[in-house]
């Protein structure tokens, strides 16, 4: 329920669902009595605090085992800064564990959201994608590093295509342009294939694809 792009929204997903806490209230309970697993989910917030927690509130009583909350309400942009004090209200309102989300670049990130929060967990997305590497408490290694591993990880798991070219695209277009040539080539690319030629992988993924066919042997 965290996704405020307009085809979730079109489509009564994502965000959508927030204005429907009935709805909501039955997901979750059809969830936690037919499945053996925890149950979790995600918001955003509302544009009352106190709608946000007693959202929270209601999506506690269905049993579910933590809830995430994403620091910015639906109409908010990426670059609008995260409201960690809103997602600290529901922390303080829930006894569940709560998993705050929003504004996480960097390693030193996630123990300033936790403090400002009081959150059990957090949630990272872009900076993540923009750098896996953020994980790291020894600090990120060069991006270009990351994304040669990325994209070799990317053949040996036969990764799928679009979403490899997402994730690159996403790197790109954060510490370079998608205008200059690597983003153009990246953009044009069709296959994995393509993609090991552009950074130089033609060999690993000759090494990759050769075991693959030796298994299926």
């Amino acid at each position: 329920m965290g996704c405020p792009r307009s085809f979730s929204i079109s489509g009564g997903m994502g965000a959508a669902l927030l204005s429907k806490p009935e709805l909501i209230h039955d997901i979750l309970t059809t969830l936690r009595r037919n499945l053996d697993v925890p149950i979790t989910c995600k918001i955003r917030l509302l544009k009352y605090p106190q709608d946000t927690v007693e959202l929270a509130r209601r999506i506690e009583t269905t049993g579910v085992s933590a809830l995430a909350v994403h620091g910015r309400k639906v109409p908010d942009r990426p670059r609008d800064p995260a409201k960690w004090d809103e997602i600290a209200d529901v922390a303080a309102a829930l006894s569940i564990p709560v998993i705050a989300n929003g504004d996480v670049f960097e390693y030193e990130d996630f123990q300033r959201i936790r403090d400002a929060t009081d959150a059990s967990s957090v949630m990272v997305a872009r900076g993540a994608i923009w750098n896996a590497s953020i994980f790291s408490s020894e600090g990120k290694i060069p991006w270009e590093d990351v994304k040669r591993e990325y994209v070799r990880k990317s053949i040996l798991w036969d990764n799928d295509i679009k979403s490899t070219k997402h994730t690159l695209k996403e790197m790109i277009a954060h510490y370079s342009s998608l205008g200059l040539p690597e983003g153009l080539a990246v953009i044009k690319s069709d296959t994995l294939a393509d993609l090991a030629k552009l950074y130089g992988e033609e060999e690993y993924y000759e090494y990759v694809s050769e075991s693959r066919r030796k298994q299926m042997t």
